[in-house]
């Protein structure tokens, strides 16, 4: 046995003997196997406390390792990024002036490109309404014309109506059958 397991053996010896002779009366004709049982039970405790002790203890100090070092790196990327905070604060005026000055830049060019599309966009829109007018104003002629000319048939049709006589109208159908036979097929044969 180990030495630790003697030394736990001997102090439950040590503590049964002298409860033992603590004892004056005589009681329990049991107490000297319940001391033993108690002695057995602290060696049997001891051996397992030794065995399995040392690898528990020895993982739980690499994981505090371990966290202390994670909590190291941690402390320091936050280190690094609280400087990085500062010197960009530091530069904090600097670079709202800058970007300021990038936006009236910005602004100053795309006013002149929105100008120029301005521009190009109201030329596009005067030709075609050039071109919308002249249409209309052709069309608006045509439709002149035309009212004009069928005022005019309208009017002549009145004047021909106003002046023209049965004997007359007879003689215009007369005319016209007469045309009618001297051109068709059957009359030249």
């Amino acid at each position: 046995m180990s030495a630790c397991a003697t030394r736990a053996l001997g102090l439950a010896l040590v503590f049964a003997v002298s409860a033992f002779a603590q004892e004056t009366e005589p009681g329990d004709p049991w107490l000297g196997w319940k001391w033993a049982n108690f002695a057995i039970l602290v060696v049997a405790l001891g051996y397992l406390i030794r065995k399995h002790a040392p690898a528990y203890f020895a993982k739980q100090s690499t994981e505090i390792r371990q966290g202390i070092a994670e909590a190291t790196q941690t402390k320091q990327d936050a280190e690094a990024r609280a400087a990085a905070i500062d010197r960009r604060l530091a530069n904090l005026e600097s670079e709202i002036a800058k970007l300021r000055s990038e936006a009236h830049e910005e602004i100053s060019a795309e006013g002149g490109r929105i100008s120029r599309e301005t521009m190009h966009r109201l030329q596009k829109i005067q030709s075609q309404g050039e071109q919308e007018i002249t249409m209309m104003s052709r069309a608006g002629r045509d439709e002149l014309k035309k009212y004009a000319a069928e005022l005019a048939l309208n009017l002549a049709q009145q004047r021909i109506r106003s002046r023209m006589t049965k004997d007359s109208e007879d003689g215009l159908v007369d005319a016209f059958l007469a045309d009618l036979r001297r051109q068709s097929p059957d009359a030249r044969n």
